[in-house]
C-alpha cells in the first residue's frame, strides 16, 4: 500500500472519529464543536489532496493535521480546551490519538521516501 494512500486513510479515519464525536458524544454543544467540524473538513480535503496532487504540500498538511489534532486532545485532557476537560479514558479519544500519531509518522516517512526518490532521478 502506498504511503499516500495510507495517509489518506488515516486522515479520513480521524475525520470520521471527529464527526462521530460531534454528533453522538455531544461535542456539538461545547466549545470544541466548530473545531471538530473543521477537523472533519480538513481530513477530507487532505485525503483528496494526497491522492490527487503529487507535491510535498499534502504531506506537510497531513503532518500538521496530525500534530495539531494530537496536541488539541492532549491539551484538552490536561488543562482543558475551550471549556472542555477531556478524560484519558475516552476510547474514541485514544483511537483518534493513535490515528493522528500514525498520520505524523506516515507524513514524515512519505516525505523522506519521495525526496530520496527525487534525488535519485
Amino acid at each position: 500500500m502506498s504511503l499516500r494512500i495510507m495517509g489518506a486513510l488515516v486522515a479520513l479515519i480521524s475525520a470520521l472519529i471527529h464527526l462521530w464525536e460531534y454528533f453522538f458524544e455531544d461535542y456539538d454543544s461545547t466549545g470544541v464543536g466548530i473545531p471538530f467540524l473543521i477537523n472533519v473538513v480538513a481530513g477530507i480535503v487532505i485525503a483528496i489532496l494526497l491522492l490527487t496532487w503529487r507535491n510535498w504540500v499534502p504531506l506537510f498538511l497531513l503532518f500538521g493535521f496530525g500534530v495539531l489534532s494530537l496536541a488539541g486532545f492532549i491539551i484538552s485532557a490536561t488543562v482543558g480546551l475551550f471549556g472542555v476537560d477531556e478524560t484519558w479514558n475516552n476510547a474514541m479519544g485514544w483511537a483518534a490519538m493513535i490515528v493522528e500519531a500514525i498520520a505524523i509518522v506516515v507524513a514524515v516517512v512519505a516525505a523522506m521516501t519521495e525526496r530520496r526518490g527525487m534525488l535519485r532521478a
